[in-house]
C-alpha cells in the first residue's frame, strides 16, 4: 500500500512527465508520444516506475522501438522533468520505464471470451416454476430437528 506522499508525488510525476513528452521534448518521438498509464514511486521517493502505453495498434515491434527511444532518451528525459519539478522535490528520482500492455492484454481477453460457445439453460436448470418456494436447506447434524 502506497503513503498519501508517494501517492502525490506518483500524480506529480505522472502529469509533469505527459508534459515533459508533449511540450518539451516533442522532437525525441516522431508522431504521437507514448501515454503515461501509471507510475509507482518507491517508499524512499528514490525510484519512480513508468508504464507507458503506446498507441499504436497492431505492430508489436513499434511499441518496442518507441520504449528504446524513451530508453535511450531516458537522461534528457530526467533532465526535463527535473526543470520542471525543482520546486515541489529536492531530489528526482530515477525513472525506470516499462512497456505497459494491460490494454493489449484485454483486447486478447475479449477475443477469447468471445470465442467461447456457452449453451442455453436447460429447463431442469432454470429457475423453478413458484418463485416464493425457498429451498430447504440440507441438514448438518442428525439432531438438528431437535433445536
Amino acid at each position: 500500500m502506497d503513503s498519501k506522499r508517494q501517492q502525490k508525488v506518483a500524480s506529480l510525476l505522472q502529469q509533469d512527465l505527459a508534459a515533459v513528452f508533449q511540450r518539451d521534448l516533442p522532437h525525441v518521438f516522431p508522431g504521437l508520444p507514448p501515454g503515461i498509464t501509471l507510475v509507482r514511486v518507491s517508499p524512499d521517493l528514490g525510484v519512480a516506475r513508468v508504464y507507458l502505453s503506446v498507441l499504436t495498434v497492431g505492430n508489436s515491434g513499434s511499441d518496442t522501438q518507441q520504449l528504446d527511444l524513451v530508453l535511450d532518451n531516458a537522461k534528457e528525459i530526467r533532465q526535463a522533468l527535473a526543470k520542471r519539478v525543482r520546486k515541489q522535490l529536492r531530489i528526482v528520482p530515477e525513472l525506470v520505464f516499462f512497456l505497459d500492455d494491460s490494454a493489449s492484454y484485454a483486447a486478447h481477453m475479449d477475443q477469447v471470451l468471445g470465442q467461447l460457445h456457452i449453451p442455453p439453460a436447460t429447463p431442469n436448470e432454470s429457475a423453478p416454476d413458484n418463485p416464493d418456494a425457498t429451498p430447504k436447506r440440507p441438514k448438518l447434524f442428525a439432531d438438528e430437528d431437535e433445536l
